[in-house]
C-alpha cells in the first residue's frame, strides 16, 4: 500500500467537503483505500489529504485525469494542488 499527500486551498471548505465526499466512489473504483483529511487550525480553507492507495501507476493515473481539474474547479479549489506520492518507508 502506498500513500499519496494533498495539499490544497479551497474557498470555502463546506462546499469542497460535500464535492470531495461525492467524489468518493471515483477515488474508490480508481484504487484508492481511504485516507485521512486535516485542516489548517488558523486556516480552515487550507486542506491536506493522505490517501492510501493501492498501486503507485493506478493512483498517478487517478491524479493525472483531467477530470480531476474538472472536480476540484467545481469544488471551488483556489490553486494548484501540491501532491506528494509516497516514495519509502522510514525507520521509527
Amino acid at each position: 500500500m502506498i500513500h499519496v499527500l494533498v495539499r490544497h486551498k479551497v474557498m470555502e471548505y463546506s462546499k469542497w467537503k460535500e464535492v470531495f465526499d461525492e467524489h468518493a466512489n471515483l477515488r474508490k473504483m480508481a484504487g484508492s483505500k481511504g485516507g485521512r483529511l486535516f485542516r489548517n487550525e488558523k486556516n480552515s480553507n487550507d486542506v491536506a489529504i493522505l490517501l492510501e492507495w493501492d498501486d503507485m501507476t493506478r493512483a498517478r493515473k487517478f491524479f493525472e485525469a483531467e477530470d480531476l481539474n474538472q472536480v476540484m474547479e467545481r469544488a471551488g479549489v483556489l490553486d494548484k494542488p501540491d501532491i506528494f506520492f509516497e516514495v519509502e518507508k522510514v525507520a521509527v
